[in-house]
């Protein structure tokens, strides 16, 4: 069980450590989202801020398991969040689909670390 924790965990730490950074950084492709969910740019910065401390908790979580726990809480609810973005403004499934996987992903990582 212990490699599909690490598994998961490496499938989180990828995606959501790119996506942070490229908030933190201001990409364009970035403001574009954020503009088009109509939430403030802001908020674009503290999203990507909490992605970059969630993947590293679960990179840490390699070595310590509580850490892993906790990177996993924090990053199922930013997936909860980012959900309800699209679901707010009514999108498609076509353009939330990845982050409810990513978010279906962190709460069995979840799961699996109680």
């Amino acid at each position: 069980m212990t490699y599909v924790i690490w598994v998961l965990q490496a499938i989180l730490i990828y995606f959501f450590l790119s996506a942070g950074f490229l908030k933190l950084i201001g990409s364009k492709k970035s403001q574009g989202i954020f503009t088009y969910l109509n939430l403030p740019k802001w908020f674009m910065y503290v999203t990507g801020f909490v992605e970059v401390v969630g993947a590293l908790l679960l990179f840490v979580g390699f070595w310590l398991a509580d850490y892993a726990l906790a990177g996993a809480l924090v990053l199922s609810v930013t997936a909860i969040g980012g959900t309800l973005a699209h679901i707010r403004i009514k999108d498609s499934f076509k353009n939330m689909w990845m982050i409810v996987l990513l978010g279906l992903i962190a709460f069995v990582l979840v799961y699996l670390q109680l």
